[in-house]
């Protein structure tokens, strides 16, 4: 009687096909791994009999991504091969303006020359100098009094 409810048993769950299929039980039912195609499925058991539904696989779309890339790069080395559209190296000179570079207006003054163009910092005067030392002095005499203060709070409480 063992040996004939075993044999319905495996009969019941499904078919582990001559080792194709790999079962691992979990709360729902079983879960199946196809050895041959790395497909995993989750059989669950219902009113009818066993149902498997294929596990939603992230595989698939990397396969398809791998195989884009391959027939990107076969492209890429067809071109590569077929030899250089573009040399790095041209002959001639560039040329010295932009040829991109909208035309300015000839409403404005003419351009200085460019032995003209210059850029002017105006330095400070004796008295912002003057100012600037005499607020640093300051600032730094209000910090050495406010250190002795704190030093002297300190010394007196301990």
């Amino acid at each position: 009687m063992a040996v004939s409810a075993g044999g319905l048993a495996a009969q019941s769950a499904p078919d582990s096909e001559n080792g194709r299929y790999s079962m691992t039980p979990i709360p729902e039912g079983v879960l199946r791994l196809d050895s041959r195609t790395g497909t995993v499925s989750t059989c669950t058991r219902s009113g009818a009999g066993w149902a498997c539904y294929a596990v939603p696989d992230e595989r698939a779309a990397l396969d398809a991504e791998i195989g884009r890339l391959q027939a990107e790069v076969e492209t890429l080395k067809g071109r590569l091969a077929a030899g250089p559209t573009v040399s790095g190296k041209i002959d001639e000179a560039l040329p010295k303006s932009d040829p991109f570079k909208k035309a300015e207006p000839q409403a404005r003054e003419p351009k200085a020359a460019e032995g003209d163009r210059r850029i002017e910092i105006p330095l400070p005067s004796d008295q912002d100098v003057d100012r600037v030392m005499s607020f640093l002095e300051r600032a730094w005499r209000r910090l050495i009094d406010m250190a002795n203060r704190v030093q002297k709070d300190v010394s007196g409480k301990i």
